[in-house]
């Protein structure tokens, strides 16, 4: 019988040892927003639940300064890093040309972040300040103003320490960067929850930022991972990695996909914010962060497979390569849609019957059913989107940038227009257009066209 399940779970389901692994570590994550969902109800009032993810969308602004840098990071540290290795009292062996090369990438990140960070504390603080002061006519009894500023700042150290992680993931320190995400992961949620159970409304979003920041640091410093990052720091330099020649080629594309991703994700809540007001824009928050926390549950099913969908493309065993492929699409539809309908149907229980979870109505901090299932279907087509993407990824080659561009565009002039004009319905039903359009279909017109130019 126990057999049975295994053969059932691993042939039908898709699931094998990697998924179990990755979706353990998403299940703390979708455990976690489950408590932080019920004390965000419980103890922050509607129009502080605007603010809150109204703040999260503005701090998303760091995404024109980061430019999908620590990405590249990764794997331009693993390049010199391959040619090198360590000995036994954590001093680097190898060629004098790649311990230069490696030392110089990092005294440029250290530069390059700790610059870009003032000016980028400098945006937030006025772009929030500024947002908060022309569109909160209303609720002057609500504290937004110090948190901001609190927020503002932890996000800069969050973000001039970021870089560290990516350098140690190239150095083939994946695990033990691993590991220090987990207990981020643990100690972050407990610290929201309790912080609002004691009252400290709207400053917990700066809690959770400082808490990674200091777990970061205080667990980087006390292992061997600094002897690591010192010694090369300490290399001398003389080749150099160049950021005109040999990065810029390489970020301008994945910078232009992070800055349309912005303006397709992250501008509702700001704009509900300023035309329908903070409650709004609150539920479209705790709705969205709900969904992207049950689509990146079935994202794992794809994800652990890039390494394999890669070797099959590397050998050319394109037979192979669509037989996984395909096989691990059906599963990841079938589970995606099982997660989104029973997320539906649980708040239109709650909301019809206007259900009490320990003091809290959960189901109205959600946006009203209708709206709601909409944009739950326009949210779930990026599903089939991403899985199109990954596998055309995995071929090294990026076809997809002037359809993220396009869809940026279009997205951005949707939502300010539309939201701006008819609400909340008019913002969901121009996001559908466009994910119908510029997103679903003509993806798949390019997925097919590239697996059949690929694979002659």
């Amino acid at each position: 019988m126990k057999n049975k399940l295994i053969n059932f779970l691993k042939e039908k389901i898709g699931i094998d040892k990697a998924i179990v692994y990755t979706i353990s570590t998403r299940g703390i994550q979708l455990f976690s927003a489950l408590f932080t969902v019920y004390f965000t109800t419980r103890f922050l009032t509607p129009e502080e639940q605007g603010f809150y993810y109204t703040f999260s969308s503005i701090i998303a602004l760091q995404v024109f300064f980061e430019l999908g840098f620590t990405g590249i990071i990764t794997q331009f540290v693993a390049h010199e890093a391959s040619h090198l290795k360590w000995g036994e009292n954590h001093e680097l062996i190898g060629d004098d040309k790649y311990k230069s090369r490696l030392s110089s990438l990092i005294h440029f990140c250290v530069k390059w972040y700790t610059r870009i960070a003032f000016f980028l504390l400098t945006l937030l603080i006025l772009a929030g300040i500024v947002f908060f002061k022309k569109f909160n006519s209303v609720h002057y009894e609500i504290t937004w103003k110090l948190p901001w500023i609190l927020l503002a700042i932890g996000t800069c150290l969050n973000f001039m320490i970021a870089p560290i992680s990516s350098i140690l993931e190239g150095l083939g320190k994946v695990k033990e960067i691993a590991k220090v995400r987990f207990i981020q992961q643990i100690v972050s949620p407990l610290l929201y929850c309790s912080g609002l159970a004691f009252g400290a409304k709207l400053f917990v979003s700066s809690f959770m930022v400082f808490s990674t920041v200091i777990i970061f640091i205080y667990i980087i410093y006390r292992t061997s991972l600094y002897k690591y990052l010192r010694t090369i720091w300490d290399e001398k330099i003389g080749d150099k990695i160049s950021y005109r020649n040999e990065i810029f080629p390489y970020q301008w594309k994945i910078a232009l996909s992070w800055i349309s991703g912005y303006f397709i994700f992250q501008l509702f809540n700001p704009v509900l914010f300023a035309s329908e007001g903070a409650v709004v824009a609150g539920q479209m928050g705790l709705s969205i962060n709900a969904l992207n926390a049950l689509l990146a549950m079935s994202y794992s099913w794809i994800n652990t497979k890039v390494p394999t969908l890669s070797g099959y493309i590397a050998k050319k065993e394109y037979h192979s390569l669509d037989n996984l492929f395909f096989k691990t699409f059906k599963q990841l539809i079938l589970i995606s849609i099982t997660g989104i309908l029973f997320f539906i149907t649980t708040i239109f229980i709650l909301q019809y019957f206007n259900t009490s979870i320990l003091g809290s109505h959960i189901g109205n901090r959600f946006l009203p059913i209708l709206p709601l299932s909409i944009f739950s279907f326009a949210l779930w087509l990026q599903v089939p989107i991403y899985s199109w993407a990954v596998y055309l990824r995995c071929h090294k080659e990026e076809p997809l940038l002037v359809n993220s561009i396009i869809g940026g565009i279009l997205s951005s002039i949707s939502v300010l227009l539309l939201g701006k004009f008819f609400g909340l319905y008019g913002l969901i039903t121009g996001f559908l257009s466009i994910q119908i359009t510029v997103g679903f279909i003509w993806v798949f017109l390019v997925f097919n066209k590239k697996r059949k130019e690929w694979h002659v």
